[in-house]
């Protein structure tokens, strides 16, 4: 009876280090496709359009302290992004990479809406794989909304590794340091 012990033990390290890397394949894929679709909103958006942000108060002179900022990176416009992004994920699919056997998240339907230009082969896709990329999308929005807005509101250079692959000196402010890496820098 010993040897069951140690067994169940064994199996139980397998099984949780198999759910962890899952865990994490699944958070970095949400993040690396929340990223791509945040990315192509704000490239559609005319870059001559603004808002108008500051106090609507008329100071003591007569003026008013209200400046016109880009509507594209604004936190207006984020913050819309952000309440409707993780629904897109419903058009991402699994895919597994054959020499490291991780699990990759495509996008399998075309910003057009066809699929005829993808290459959709040894591409799983089922509502529980777009369900669970839209919780955990969900769940990085909803603990992060704060941080991805202020990120997005400036323009930078490799996002995704900023946001999706840093420990502690990427996208996310230092007073809330993420202590996961979901995924390995690119």
């Amino acid at each position: 009876m010993k040897g069951w012990g140690w067994l169940a033990l064994l199996l139980g390290v397998l099984l949780g280090t198999t759910w962890a890397r899952r865990s994490q394949d699944l958070h970095c894929g949400a993040c690396r496709a929340l990223v791509d679709e945040l990315e192509w909103e704000i490239a559609r958006v005319d870059p001559k359009k603004t808002i108008q942000m500051g106090s609507f108060r008329i100071n003591p002179d007569g003026s008013q302290s209200v400046v016109e900022v880009p509507y594209a990176r604004s936190e207006a416009h984020l913050t819309e992004l952000l309440e409707e992004i993780c629904d897109r994920m419903k058009e991402y699919g699994e895919q597994i990479d054959p020499s490291t056997h991780r699990k990759n998240y495509v996008r399998v339907v075309g910003r057009n809406g066809g699929s005829s230009e993808l290459d959709l082969q040894g591409i799983r896709i089922d509502s529980d794989i777009s369900g669970t990329l839209k919780f955990a999308c969900e769940s990085i929005v909803e603990e992060y909304e704060d941080e991805l807005i202020e990120f997005f509101s400036r323009e930078a250079d490799n996002v995704k590794d900023k946001l999706c692959s840093k420990r502690t000196d990427g996208g996310f402010s230092k007073s809330r340091v993420r202590k996961t890496k979901w995924c390995q820098p690119s």
